[in-house]
């Protein structure tokens, strides 16, 4: 399947389970471990791992079995390495933390990062 579709399937996924702040940022020119990735926030432990499992449901539906997660144990992070899309799944706190955003966002281009 297409980047660009699996994309879109992770976001909307995101978008109708009530995830915060999604953020997609572009990878292309950046890096070699993706193409994207999309940062987005849940309001507990639970919501945060019910997204990740919700999210890796609809991979699987959609035919995409390549993937891995980390942090199965935590409850304030989990990531799922789609190949091309990597999605990180925080609790507010500790995205506010990483600021993954400041470190992979070009800072003249904001517009294209938020959903």
């Amino acid at each position: 399947m297409e980047v660009s579709k699996i994309k879109k399937i992770i976001e909307k996924t995101l978008n109708q389970n009530k995830a915060k702040n999604i953020v997609t940022i572009s990878l292309r020119g950046k890096s070699s471990i993706a193409d994207y990735m999309i940062i987005a926030s849940g309001s507990s432990s639970r919501h945060i791992q019910s997204l990740s499992e919700i999210v890796v449901k609809k991979l699987g539906e959609n035919g995409i079995g390549q993937f891995k997660i980390e942090g199965k144990t935590s409850k304030e992070w989990k990531l799922i390495d789609a190949i091309d899309i990597i999605v990180h799944i925080f609790h507010p706190e500790k995205r506010k933390f990483y600021d993954l955003e400041k470190m992979w966002c070009d800072p003249t281009n904001k517009k294209e990062i938020i959903i």
